[in-house]
């Protein structure tokens, strides 16, 4: 099943490059950025708690959907580039196995132990 989830969200990660290109952003934006979002693990110096809070903030799939809707009322290209870049991102750390984070600590997430430790 964990093989399953990986390959839908390496084929979400495929289309929402193609949207994006699409859309006329250049395709190297989402290589610049993509470590962008992982300024969310800072939650992680102050302890596995507030990690997976931070984490969790921005590795959840609510902020670009916000993103969206905005572009949608707003019709500002802004919103659809950050929100496809996030999106990018998300499916991209999932395909990794890099899920929502539990309190337990950063190798536990919804999709499993990921790390040395999983194996």
């Amino acid at each position: 099943m964990k093989n399953v989830l990986k390959l839908e969200y390496l084929l979400l990660a495929i289309v929402t490059a193609t949207i994006f290109v699409a859309q006329g952003f250049q395709w190297y934006w989402l290589v610049i950025f993509f470590l962008v979002f992982d300024v969310s693990m800072v939650g992680y110096l102050i302890n596995k708690e507030a990690g997976a809070i931070t984490y969790n903030a921005v590795h959840s799939v609510v902020g670009p959907i916000v993103l969206i809707l905005a572009y949608i009322l707003l019709a500002q290209n802004i919103f659809l580039f950050i929100a496809l870049l996030w999106f990018f991102h998300i499916d991209v750390d999932r395909t990794f196995g890099y899920g929502v984070k539990h309190f337990a600590g950063f190798q536990h997430t919804h999709l499993g132990k990921i790390g040395k430790a999983a194996k």
